[in-house]
């Protein structure tokens, strides 16, 4: 592992909530402005996920939330597409089951976290046999932001997914503050949302909620 992917791999192993961001469920509001008032909540994980935006635009996007988290310490990941993470100068790529293979992803971009899709313990366990950084557990809960083709997982999921894997995971879908401490007592470190930030009435409030939630849990653990 070069000295950049280590580098990139210690500041996103911490815990955290992490946003993931995408203009079409921003409420009408800018995603700079959504990254802004995440980056004033303490967050420290940030994505940003543009699927209808021409490549002009979401590489324009991707710079400028590239600027704002580096400034804050922030790790930022990109949705999809290693050509927009690299020209960007992102610290990684977060990879579904049906885009770019993990292994060739890796040889266009040695330096890149590679973030990886779960439904279920033989895809996490085959996603980190093929070299990704960190696995995602999910859905979670219900969710209307993205199609997974899976009925939702449940908490139990972590318990029975987590204590295999050798790299770190996150955990996604459908996570409000109502249902968020089943899955910090089975350990979740890094818990993602969309809406439950994004359209917020008050986007900066409702990530510090989420954040401060899981920073006490990882605290309590130690």
């Amino acid at each position: 592992m070069s000295n950049l992917r280590a580098e990139r791999l210690a500041r996103f192993d911490r815990p955290g909530l992490y946003v993931v961001i995408t203009s079409a469920f921003c409420a009408g509001r800018s995603p700079l402005e959504i990254l802004d008032a995440c980056l004033a909540a303490g967050v420290r994980h940030v994505q940003c996920r543009e699927k209808d935006l021409p490549d002009a635009e979401y590489l324009a996007l991707a710079k400028e939330f590239h600027a704002r988290t580096h400034a804050a310490g922030a790790s930022l990941i990109i949705d999809d597409r290693v050509d927009i993470a690299l020209a960007c100068g992102a610290d990684g790529v977060h990879l579904g089951l049906s885009d770019l293979p993990l292994p060739d992803a890796r040889r266009i971009a040695p330096d890149l976290l590679l973030g990886a899709s779960s439904h279920n313990l033989d895809e996490a366990l085959r996603a980190q046999d093929a070299g990704a950084d960190y696995v995602n557990i999910g859905p979670i809960y219900a969710t209307q932001t993205k199609e997974t083709g899976c009925d939702a997982l449940g908490p139990d999921a972590i318990g029975a997914i987590a204590p295999s894997l050798r790299v770190p995971f996150t955990c996604m879908g459908g996570i409000k503050p109502g249902n968020i401490a089943p899955l910090l007592a089975r350990g979740a470190r890094r818990c993602a949302v969309v809406t439950a930030v994004t359209a917020a009435p008050d986007p900066q409030a409702a990530a510090a909620e989420l954040h401060q939630a899981i920073l006490a849990a990882a605290d309590a653990r130690k």
